[in-house]
Parts: C-alpha cells; structure tokens; sequence
C-alpha cells in the first residue's frame, strides 16, 4: 500500500496522466500485447492446425473490400496458403514481441554485467571489454544471423532449425545488441563510483560485487528502463527484417516479418492485403513503443524535472 501511494503521488504517474500521446500510445500497446497473447481465445482460426485449413480459400480479399468475394469468416481476407489473416496476425504479433523481450532481456543481461564490471574495475578491464564492444558494434546485426544461420543450418539442418527458430532468433539479437547496454551502464557506473555512498560502502567493508549489484545498479536503472523500450522496438524490426530476408522465423511459424515476406511476391498481383496488413501493423507496434520510450526518456530525464 505504500509503495502503490507513493507511485500515485510521484511525477511519473503525474507526466504520464498529462499527456495525451503517452496514454493514446499505451493503450494501442496494451490492446496489442493483450490481443496477440490472448490469440488463442480470441483469434477466430487457429493458423497451426492445418485441418482447419483449405487451399481453396487462398488469397480471399477482405471482407469489406472484396466486392462480394470475400467472406465473413475472413474478415481480413486469407493468405497464399489459405490462413486468415486476422489470427496469422495475432499469432505473428505474439512471436514477434516475445522475441523482442527475450532479445532485450538477453541484451541487458549481457550488456549490464560487462558494463557494471568495466565502469567499476576501470583500467585493463574497462579497455577489453570496451574493446569487444567496438569490434561487435562493427558487426551489423544482419551480419551476424547470415554468419549464425548458416553455422546452425549446416550443423542441425533446416527442419532442426525450424523448430529452434524462437530462441535462434533471441540469441543472435542479443548478442549483437548487446554493447548499447554496456556503453550505457558503463557510463553511468564511473560516474557513480566516485560519489560518497560508494566510498562508504567501501569503508564499512562491503565486497566490490554487493557495491556493484546493490548499491550502484540500482541509481543506473533510469538510462536502462529508457534504453530497454528502444531497444524492443529495435529488436522486433531486427526479427521483422530478418524473417524478411528469410533468416528468421520459417513459413510455417509466422512472425510479422515472415508474413510480410511470404506476401511480397503476390502485392502486385492484386493480394496486397497479404503484405500490407502485416506491415501496418508492424509499423503501427514499433511506432507506439518508441512513442512511449521518448516519454519515459523525458520524464526520467533530470534537467527536465518540474518538481
């Protein structure tokens, strides 16, 4: 009870009730994740089950737009393969945001602990750790699942790699997004460890690892809540590109990024749907997320505070 009276009574509840673009945005957001999570109750077909699948019914147009060739059990229309577009949808939004969180928890994992050791041990270590940042920065992300998926391919083989594709996707994200975190914490870790409670925490006896974790980390949380929500949004376009490219998520488990691309050939042959729909909605999930990241940035942003 308190803590919940202290959260009603602070800025951020405050900021966030004052503007109308942060609430209009967490609301598309949360409509979004609650839909694509619950699209097994509510998504009229199942894209899964191929009993309930016919390829007869393949490229339908909306409902609403298809001049009488359309149905009503297909509101949005059909894919090449018959599925409606409605559940693939919510079934692709799913897979395309549990990637992006298990991207950036991977990420911030990574890049939190190398980031805390670099800024508090500083010297050799802070050189070599920043140094493999460097060379992974240089890496683009694209590089690296080319690089990834052609060692995994060949070792497992491609139905093994089908059935891996969720958690392939995640490792390669976070490992090649990894160094945004550590820049970001290391930053705000040097700037920390020169400040009194570090030095008294020193004095009283407390190991460099409880200094770290317990006391340091917990003042670096405001650039990290900042970075992790970009850093979704990045993390689902780089999946979303990814399965474009064919490197991602396979046909048969469709990701927002699959979709788009398994509907690309046909946008000019007049299922246009099978494309834009999937990529409206891609565009309309990153944009509410990064919405909400300049929020949070300016409201956890000091020089900002109105008091």
């Amino acid at each position: 009870m308190r803590a919940w009276r202290k959260f009603k009574e602070s800025y951020l509840l405050y900021s966030f009730l004052h503007d109308k673009v942060a609430i209009v945005s967490f609301t598309i957001l949360l409509v979004l994740v609650v839909g694509s999570f619950s699209a097994p109750l509510i998504a009229p077909h199942d894209p899964y089950d191929t009993a309930t699948i016919d390829i007869m019914n393949s490229e339908l147009p909306p409902f609403l737009l298809g001049n009488g060739s359309g149905s009503s059990e297909f509101p949005l229309g059909t894919d090449s393969q018959g599925r409606d577009m409605l559940s693939t949808m919510l079934y692709g939004m799913r897979i395309s945001i549990l990637i992006g969180l298990g991207a950036v928890a991977m990420q911030a994992a990574l890049g939190i602990m190398l980031g805390l050791l670099a800024g508090y041990i500083g010297k050799k270590v802070d050189a070599v750790l920043m140094r493999l940042a460097d060379i992974q920065l240089s890496f683009s992300t694209m590089m690296v699942a080319i690089v990834l998926s052609a060692v995994f391919q060949s070792m497992f083989g491609v139905g093994r790699y089908e059935e891996m594709a969720v958690p392939f996707l995640i490792i390669v994200i976070g490992i090649a997004e990894w160094p945004q975190y550590a820049r970001t914490v290391r930053a705000s870790v040097m700037a920390e460890r020169k400040k009194e409670y570090v030095e008294a925490a020193r004095v009283i006896g407390f190991s460099s690892s409880r200094i770290m974790w317990r006391h340091i980390l917990p003042n670096t949380l405001s650039p990290i809540l900042v970075i992790s929500t970009v850093q979704v949004a990045n993390a689902v376009m780089s999946e979303a590109a990814l399965s474009f490219l064919g490197l991602g998520m396979p046909p048969t488990q469709p990701s927002l990024g699959s979709l788009i691309n398994s509907g690309f050939e046909y946008i000019f042959s007049g299922s246009w749907w099978i494309t834009i729909f999937p990529g409206i909605l891609l565009v309309v999930l990153i944009l509410v997320i990064n919405l909400l990241g300049d929020w949070l940035r300016d409201v956890l942003n000091p020089k900002l505070y109105k008091g």
